[in-house]
């Protein structure tokens, strides 16, 4: 029975890292879209020597130092200046350095399971993320590949729970980076609040007062990266400009940047609740049952009397997980569900959920070792959470990767097809600015074809070619594909 286990065991694992590679590789190939593109602008312009700037196509279209609307930071967009001053393709160079993160964040789960549970738990750990589906919204997360902020985050708090119960100073450093790599990763603090409560010793007030304790460096290395940042934003742009630049971001972090129909919390639930690969029905069934199981482990745990030193310590180390991952889930989910100014993108609380929410899966498994040797009602409790998990989870990943084999309307090959016309024109006539008309489909061909991009409705945009992808109303300079470049509107 060991062998047969153990055959199954390298089978599984052996499928699901052909898996994630499956999905890595279609994301490195994937549509090449404007966020990303937008991202990718403050690399390019460090590299030119413009400093740490956007193209400004959201801020007025000009060249915008530290602009607040960027809001995947420098954890990620630093590493890609990196990558790209080695001489690598800017898309493709660029999208290596969040695959990176997701390769960190499939460790670091898969070691949190290891030492929760044992190598079952690492592998259902690490399969988790494949579950989750951020195509779904126009602002979608396509796959790891992306150049967004959000797996880097996750990565970072994961590692940083690992990190937390022995060294707390490098946990609060790695959720300072998490910050800097998408700012909505400050909602984790509450989470690694709790869990340092959870670890230190004592009750009542000495538990408090060793709190604080353990506290006050990991909270300061928590803002050393974006002290260092705002320090950076000051000294570029001075006094005055980064007074405003502050202004600017509350702005944008209180609006979201965003302009759509306020959402209520019951449709956000719903969206969370069909952001995975089974029916909505499965995903709640499969979470409920999770956290159900869950608790019970952890109130039958904390109730054993004969628990050697070593269960002791086993104990508490989930129950510290256990609570930051509550506390994160909730933290997230509440304020998305609750800010009704933001739209129904699941990639808001993308970052909560692809760290917290595997964790929860392996406090689950742990809560289906204690039930199991609690009685013949436990243990069928635990055998059901135990298949159904499974299930959901060997549903989701044939379905990640079924998706990956669907027709794809436009991929990074088919729009540098498309695009290259268009930047032999740039090249040629020297052209330094194109305005994207509209937002959208428009704003990616534009990085690719070496100019700035700014927003055909900006005045800096005035007198600036347009690039399009419905036909001209003004001449016609250049066309690639399903893209053509127009001359500005006379006037």
């Amino acid at each position: 029975m060991r062998l047969a286990r153990t055959i199954a065991f390298w089978t599984l694992a052996a499928g699901l890292l052909a898996c994630h590679v499956i999905v890595m590789q279609h994301s490195l190939t994937a549509r090449f879209w404007e966020d990303e593109a937008f991202n990718l602008t403050v690399p390019l312009n460090l590299l030119a020597g413009l400093g740490y700037s956007s193209d400004g196509a959201l801020s007025g279209s000009t060249i915008t130092p530290f602009d607040p609307r960027i809001s995947t930071g420098p954890t990620v967009l630093l590493p890609v200046a990196a990558v790209l001053a080695l001489g690598a393709d800017p898309v493709i160079g660029a999208r290596l350095v969040p695959l990176t993160f997701w390769v960190l964040l499939i460790a670091g789960l898969a070691l949190l399971g290891a030492r929760s549970v044992g190598r079952w738990g690492a592998l259902v750990a690490a399969a988790v993320p494949l579950a989750f589906n951020g195509v779904g919204s126009i602002s979608p997360i396509q796959g790891p590949a992306d150049l967004l902020g959000e797996i880097p985050a996750a990565a970072l708090l994961v590692w940083a729970l690992i990190a937390l119960p022995r060294r707390a100073w490098l946990a609060g450093l790695l959720v300072g980076l998490a910050v800097q790599a998408k700012l909505i990763t400050l909602l984790a603090l509450p989470a690694f609040a709790v869990a340092l409560w959870v670890l230190a010793p004592g009750h009542g007030l000495q538990r408090l007062i060793e709190t604080i304790k353990r506290a006050w460096l990991p909270l300061i290395l928590v803002g050393l990266p974006s002290a260092l940042v705002e320090l950076s934003a000051l000294v570029s742009l001075g006094f005055d400009a980064y007074v405003e630049h502050l202004r600017e971001l509350v702005r944008f972090v209180r609006g979201g940047g965003q302009h759509f129909a306020p959402t209520t919390v019951t449709q956000k639930l719903e969206t969370l609740a069909g952001a995975w690969f089974v029916p909505v029905g499965a995903a709640a069934a499969t979470a409920a049952l999770c956290i159900i199981v869950a608790v019970l482990g952890l109130v039958f745990a904390r109730q054993s009397h004969d628990a050697d030193e070593a269960r002791v310590g086993q104990t508490q180390h989930i129950l510290m997980l256990a609570s930051a991952a509550g506390v994160g889930s909730l933290t997230f989910i509440g304020w998305w569900a609750t800010a009704a100014h933001t739209p129904l993108w699941v990639r808001h609380p993308a970052s909560g959920v692809l760290a917290f929410f595997p964790v929860i899966v392996i406090v689950a498994l742990w809560g289906v070792r204690v039930l199991y040797a609690r009685g013949a009602a436990a243990r069928v409790l635990a055998v059901g959470a135990t298949a159904l998990l499974c299930t959901s989870l060997a549903w989701s990943v044939t379905g990640h990767i079924a998706q990956t084999t669907q027709p794809r309307g436009e991929t990074l090959a088919t729009q540098r097809a498309d695009v290259a016309p268009i930047r032999e024109w740039v090249d040629r006539t020297g052209t330094e600015w194109l305005a994207a008309h509209p937002w959208g489909a428009a704003v990616a061909p534009i990085v690719l074809s070496g100019a700035h991009v700014g927003l055909w409705d900006a005045p800096a945009m005035t007198d600036v070619p347009r690039l399009t992808g419905a036909a001209c109303e003004t001449e016609m300079l250049v066309e690639g594909g399903r893209y053509r470049v127009c001359a500005a509107p006379a006037g």
